[in-house]
């Protein structure tokens, strides 16, 4: 007999926000997410996209244990932009049962039938800066700061619930050269000087981009990211919750953020020194021993994940992509780090994909995400 209860009590809050780092626990591939992001999830005063959204959190119970948990967001925002009523499932984990699983999403599909909700679909997060998608490929390789590790299972027991594939996404793995590719070089020199871009990450210090243009370029990439499969904008208090968390991780060298002759950001890329053994050490826990592991990490990266790149529309296919790059890719081979990772890439965003094609990659990890009409 399967039982799922809504998280209404403090100890079930804990429970919640603890099962999978216990689930997982052993596993070398699973990288927590932040204790405080989970604990918090429906606290509006932590959780800045509960302004935005609705949110349910369940566990499932057999043999008087915790097996499997999972949360309901309805994204009033999304479904504004999209036309249509979704409630979205998120934070999915359970052990290999179709029972449980069924529950679980059974759970979700009912609230979300309550509202008067059209389809269930997911796994997707608030927004774009939450994790989403199953892991469907490379189960042998460690998550990501911004991605869930599960295991093989997980894809048939939805598939098996009628779900359908909504959207898969690609993840590479990059051996950087010895140095930066001529023509990478002579592309980003040429493209820099005929539209007149400034860099404007290597002269400020963290505190000052986030100051004077993090704002801006949380918009910007809105813009960009407007077309990509359920984006949703981050805007509002959410912008800067991103950029407190941008402050903590993000190393200025890995860092390109360019503007026009006006003064207006038109790109922004990402690269982000790898905190996953930390978190995993620590559990997801912020102690003081994770926060000095963290700020080495930072300073001294031993592997980089690539967070984001996004051109604003009427700079793309331009050969702007090629200007950050170059920056990039200089102080990563200066650095001597030599293990990078993407995180996920819309298979069908060929544009984002080709910028890569003159390095060596190879498709590490694919994940999807699943929907199915309420019924």
């Amino acid at each position: 007999m399967v039982n799922v209860v809504e998280v209404r009590t403090r100890r079930q809050r804990k429970a919640f926000a603890q099962f999978s780092e216990k689930f997982y626990r052993g596993c070398p591939y699973y990288v927590p997410s932040l204790y405080a992001d989970e604990i918090n999830i429906m606290n509006p005063k932590k959780n800045p996209s509960l302004s935005d959204c609705e949110v349910r959190c369940y566990l499932a119970e057999k043999d008087g244990k915790y097996v499997g948990r999972i949360a309901a967001i309805l994204q009033r925002k999304h479904n504004a932009i999209a036309g249509k009523n979704y409630i979205r499932f998120s934070r999915f984990d359970c052990i290999d049962d179709p029972a449980v699983a069924a529950a679980l999403l059974g759970a979700v599909e009912k609230f979300g039938k309550e509202r008067g909700m059209q389809y269930i679909h997911g796994p997707w997060g608030f927004n774009d800066m939450d994790r989403e998608g199953l892991l469907t490929y490379g189960f042998d390789r460690r998550a990501t700061y911004a991605t869930n590790y599960n295991y093989p299972y997980y894809e048939k027991l939805v598939l098996d619930l009628g779900f359908a594939v909504e959207s898969e996404w690609v993840e590479y793995g990059f051996g950087m050269p010895e140095k930066l590719d001529p023509r990478i070089a002579r592309v980003a020199e040429y493209t820099q000087r005929k539209l007149g871009l400034t860099e404007i990450a290597g002269t400020n210090s963290m505190k000052k981009l986030i100051r004077d243009y993090g704002r801006r370029a949380l918009a910007m990439v809105n813009e960009a990211y407007a077309p990509l499969d359920c984006y949703v904008p981050v805007e509002g208090a959410q912008m800067d919750d991103v950029l407190d968390q941008f402050a903590t991780i993000v190393n200025p060298r890995y860092l390109s953020l360019l503007t026009d002759k006006n003064g207006e950001v038109v790109a922004l890329g990402v690269v982000i020194p790898s905190i996953c053994d930390v978190l995993i050490k620590s559990r997801g826990h912020m102690t003081p021993a994770a926060i000095v592991g963290i700020l080495r990490a930072i300073a001294h990266p031993a592997e980089l994940e690539m967070a984001l790149v996004a051109v604003r529309p009427d700079y793309q296919k331009k050969g702007v992509n090629s200007v950050m790059m170059a920056r990039i890719t200089r102080n990563i081979i200066e650095d001597g780090i030599r293990r990078i990772e993407s995180n996920p890439e819309l298979v069908d965003n060929l544009a984002v994909q080709a910028q890569w094609s003159v390095m060596d990659r190879e498709i590490i990890k694919r994940r999807k995400c699943f929907i199915k009409e309420i019924r």
